[in-house]
């Protein structure tokens, strides 16, 4: 008897506050009986320290994920398909495996890498969403992101056309800017925008800081800093 192959889910866990785990994502977590979790170099799983806070994960399998760093798109390619191969082994005995992500499943989320290797090879796949990081931010900064007729623009804070990006009309919001948040502030007071420009790091975690004058920034602003600049 063929053994009925097991769905893959994105789970989205919202920025840091586990208040903001969706109902649909805590019952996704509650059935699947595999949670895959990302892990830093360093051992940090940080979306699993958030689920922790909000569900129950005793009897459940934690398959932890190594990702690399690394830009070289081979090394990148091999450690995403060593992932997927992991997963796989769970998916082909039948066991549904829930994937967290940081924020939203279909933004910078490293899911969509596997959902796309593993949906190749005829695997199932569902997306959970999550509360994307920038709108934690907005609210956290007490901003509206959007207006009638205005647009609004998600870009990655260290990309090399941020310059020009920066001209588009409407809101800006520039995430995982990283080590790269002083060259994103010059390009800002270059433009004008500096002071209309606010950063929230780690929004939602114990270590989450409110910059709303970037021509002072911390001194690390880390990996989890979102700039919004509304004009």
């Amino acid at each position: 008897m063929e053994v009925k192959r097991g769905i893959f889910y994105g789970v989205g866990v919202g920025p840091g506050d586990p208040e903001l785990l969706t109902v649909k994502a805590l019952r996704t977590l509650e059935r699947c009986p595999v949670i895959a979790v990302p892990r830093t170099r360093s051992g940090e799983t940080l979306a699993l320290d958030i689920v922790r806070q909000a569900a129950p994960l005793e009897g459940k399998t934690i398959l932890y994920l190594d990702f690399t760093m690394s830009r070289d798109p081979a090394v990148l390619r091999s450690s995403r398909l060593r992932a997927a191969e992991e997963v796989a082994a769970h998916l082909s005995a039948g066991r549904d495996v829930a994937m967290l992500n940081l924020g939203d499943v279909s933004i910078y989320a490293t899911f969509g890498y596997l959902m796309d290797i593993l949906t190749g090879q005829g695997y199932e796949s569902v997306m959970i969403p999550g509360v994307p990081s920038f709108c934690a931010v907005a609210a956290r900064l007490g901003i509206s992101l959007t207006a009638p007729d205005s647009p609004l623009h998600i870009l990655p804070g260290g990309g090399e056309l941020l310059a020009e990006q920066l001209d588009l009309p409407g809101a800006k919001v520039l995430m995982k800017s990283g080590r790269q948040l002083p060259q994103a502030a010059e390009l800002l007071r270059q433009k004008g925008l500096l002071e209309k420009a606010a950063m929230v790091r780690d929004c939602g975690l114990p270590t989450e800081q409110v910059c709303r004058n970037l021509s002072r920034l911390p001194q690390d602003a880390g990996y989890f800093a979102t700039v919004i600049v509304k004009e």
